[in-house]
Parts: structure tokens; C-alpha cells; sequence
């Protein structure tokens, strides 16, 4: 490691322990390396151009912003309860069921994590402490849980952002992901059932038979847009960009046009509120854009990979010491931070491997959406403590046996890679 490659690394995590935003650490950082090289300065402005510029499935991120938001709009997720409801509320610990089958729908329709836990969660904890069935800390921290569900299954930001940096297919990738997202949605079901025949949670009031045509209806041209999703990519009509367009389109005809719900105040507010997210999303792919530029300058990927090849290592111990590895720096990075920087040092020991890169791809994803739960750096429980007011400490307490699970899980797609693999190798995935 060179000098000004180790000053940089001092400057990067010295400004982000000062609270600066990582995407700038990453920027100024890598400006001071320039700096210390003797190299054109404006060669950060030049990589951050360039790379955005190249990467039209970019794109997807801000399209798919937006009709998360617009669906978090009007009364969208509350007939999405509503079929929910209908559908498994009858059994026991049947809202806890709810919540994480509506994070499981709403997935396929956000791909965030946190507009999963700040759109439908609200809604899905005050359902379950009514009348104080459920505990605050249990309904906020299984809220959360879910809300991981929300990018694993397509379409997926953090899998598009992988896509960036790994030159991996995003439609095998999304297809990659559906399978273990309902692997996890089993897993927290049988635990959710467990803690509720345990601690004997309440039976809820089952909604007739008969009115589940008429909740399915109304709820039906919600439930249709991650199929329109899906056929759009996988029935070769659009790429993953143009169905994230489909998809914004579909969800403003949809809030504006049929369920009258979307005025310009709340249009006005969700385009906001999607530029900001964008803005910011877009600021940290250009901090990695330009910090993997001096890590490519440096040889730390082929240095790594050199030593992890020389010491001739299974590819089944580098998955699980990365994924380790990653469960550690979760609890103190943001995903979209490991995905864009840490993730880019292990992709050629992947290839030199022979590890797939789908496989990879879908399981890091799986491991940085645990990070959003696990303290101290746990954003999702930040999100669902300002949505609901639940204190932190009550969720804390509640979390551990949902990562406990998730944890298991994660390890189960390490070990049988089928989860993963099985259906892209169905719709003509020929990776390794």
C-alpha cells in the first residue's frame, strides 16, 4: 500500500468519523490523493462524468424511487394490508404474517428497503399494538425485518449498484433474488409463529371467505405491477431501465387516474422527495466511482485476489469468511457503501475462484440488508423509531432473534446455491 493510497484511506474514514457524509469522504479523499500523486485534479470530475455517462441502468435508481413514493401515497399500502389481512391474518400471530407478506408484495414494487419500513410500516405496527396485541418493540422490530425483504426481491436498487461495479447481468440478478426473498419471508414466518405460540399472541378475527374476492379486487391493480415488472425484463420487452420507467409510469397512472388519490401537492412532494433521494444516491456513486479509480490505480483488487488465490483457499471458505467479514462492517456502514466500495475488492478472487458472480452478488446483496438491522448502525430501525416513535431500546431488544434467523438464512444460500441460481439457470442463466 502506498503512501498516498494509506493518506487517503486516513482522510475517508477520519471525515466520516467527523459526520461528514461518506459520498463526499469518499470525494475529498480522493481529490487529496490526486493531490499527493501529482495528478490532474480534475481527473475526479473527469472518472464521476465518465462513469455516469456509461451507465444507462443507472437510470433504474431514481425511476424506481419514484414509484416506491408514489405508491406510499393515498391509501395504496392500506388496501395492500387490507389483501394481506384477508389472506393470513386468520392464523396465529397473524399480523406479524401480515406485515411481512405485504413487505414481501410491496417489494416487488419498491426495491428499498426504507420505503418499505417508512411506507407500509406505520401502518402495520399500529394494526398489530391496537388494543396492545403485540408488543411496540416486537411490531416495530418485525417491521423492520421484513422491510429487508424490500430489496432482495426485484426490482432491486442495491442490485443494480452491484451490477455497476461487477459488469454482472441486473436482470439475472433480479431473477437471482426472487427466490431467496421468499426463502427469508418463510424464515421470518416460522419465526414470527414460534415467538407467537410462545409468548401466546392473540388470534385475530378472521375475515369471511366471501370477502376475499372483493378485498383481492380492490387490491388487484396493485398486486398486477410486479408482474407488469417482471414480463418487461424477462419477456424481453424492455431492459431493467425502461421497466423501471414502466414501473414509475404505472404506479402515477395508477395513484392519479384510478384511485383518484394523487393530487400535485402530493405529486409535487413525491417528485421532491425522489430528486433528494436520487441526488444522494447519485453523490455516493460518484464518490465510488472515483475511489474504485484509485483502488484500480493501486492494484488492491489484484493484490487481494493474488494472496487469497496464493493461499489456496476453497471458494466456499472466501464466501463465508467475506460474508463474516461483511455481518462486521454492517453493523458500522451503510449497504449502499459496501456494495459501491468493499464489494469491488473481492469480484476478481470471485472470478479467479470460480465463484459465480450472480451467486455473489445475490448473497452480499442479502448481507448488507442485514447491516440495516443490526446496531448500532441500523437504519432501518432509525427509520421505523421517526416514523412510529417506538424507542430504540425497545426494538433492540426485540431484533436479535430476527438477525439470529436472517443470519441462518444467509448461510443457507451460501452453502446451497441453487436458492439463488436456479431459476436465472431457468430463464437461460449460463454462469458458472
Amino acid at each position: 500500500m502506498s503512501f498516498a493510497f494509506a493518506m487517503t484511506l486516513a482522510a475517508m474514514f477520519g471525515l466520516a468519523a467527523l459526520g461528514t457524509p461518506i459520498s463526499l469522504s469518499m470525494i475529498v479523499a480522493a481529490v487529496a490523493y490526486l493531490a499527493i500523486k501529482g495528478q490532474d485534479l480534475g481527473l475526479a470530475a473527469e472518472q464521476i462524468i465518465q462513469g455516469l455517462y456509461d451507465s444507462f441502468v443507472i437510470l433504474a435508481v431514481p425511476l424506481f424511487i419514484i414509484a416506491a413514493n408514489v405508491m406510499n401515497s393515498g391509501s395504496i399500502t392500506t388496501r395492500l394490508n387490507a389483501f394481506c389481512v384477508a389472506l393470513v391474518g386468520r392464523f396465529r400471530g397473524g399480523l406479524g404474517h401480515v406485515n411481512i407478506v405485504v413487505s414481501i408484495i410491496f417489494s416487488g414494487m419498491s426495491g428499498s428497503a426504507v420505503a418499505d419500513a417508512a411506507g407500509t410500516g406505520k401502518i402495520s405496527i399500529d394494526m398489530m399494538t391496537k388494543d396492545n396485541r403485540y408488543t411496540p418493540g416486537y411490531a416495530a422490530a418485525i417491521t423492520a425485518a421484513s422491510a429487508v425483504i424490500g430489496p432482495i426481491i426485484p426490482p432491486s436498487i442495491p442490485m443494480v449498484l452491484y451490477a455497476l461495479v461487477s459488469d454482472t447481468s441486473v436482470g439475472y440478478l433480479f431473477i437471482g433474488g426472487a427466490l431467496p426473498g421468499l426463502f427469508i419471508g418463510a424464515v421470518l414466518m416460522a419465526y414470527n409463529h414460534y415467538v407467537a405460540v410462545r409468548r401466546n399472541f392473540p388470534v385475530d378475527e378472521k375475515v369471511p371467505l366471501a370477502e376475499l374476492p372483493r378485498v383481492t379486487a380492490r387490491a388487484f391493480p396493485v398486486l398486477l405491477m410486479p408482474f407488469i415488472l417482471l414480463y418487461g425484463i424477462y419477456g424481453g420487452i424492455a431492459t431493467p431501465t425502461e421497466a423501471a420507467a414502466m414501473a414509475a409510469a404505472y404506479a402515477l397512472l395508477l395513484a392519479a387516474f384510478y384511485y383518484r388519490e394523487l393530487t400535485w401537492r402530493s405529486l409535487y412532494a413525491v417528485t421532491l422527495d425522489g430528486a433528494r433521494a436520487s441526488a444522494s444516491i447519485g453523490l455516493l456513486i460518484g464518490g465510488a466511482l472515483i475511489f474504485n479509480y484509485i483502488v484500480a490505480a493501486e492494484n488492491i483488487p489484484g493484490t487481494v485476489s493474488a494472496w487469497l488465490t496464493g493461499i489456496e483457499i476453497s471458494p466456499l471458505a472466501f464466501l463465508v469468511a467475506v460474508n463474516l467479514l461483511l455481518l462486521v462492517l454492517g453493523c458500522l456502514l451503510d449497504a449502499s457503501t459496501i456494495i459501491l466500495v468493499i464489494l469491488p475488492l473481492f469480484v476478481p478472487t470471485c472470478k479467479a475462484l470460480g465463484i459465480d458472480l450472480v451467486h455473489f452478488g445475490v448473497v452480499t446483496v442479502v448481507n448488507a440488508m442485514i447491516g440495516l438491522i443490526t446496531p448500532p448502525y441500523g437504519v432501518l430501525l432509525f427509520v421505523t423509531n421517526a416514523v412510529t416513535g417506538i424507542p430504540l431500546r425497545a426494538m433492540i431488544a426485540e431484533i436479535w432473534g430476527f438477525i439470529a434467523v436472517l443470519v441462518a438464512a444467509l448461510f443457507a444460500m451460501i452453502l446451497f446455491p441453487d436458492i439463488v441460481l436456479w431459476l436465472p439457470r431457468l430463464f437461460g442463466y449460463e454462469g458458472r
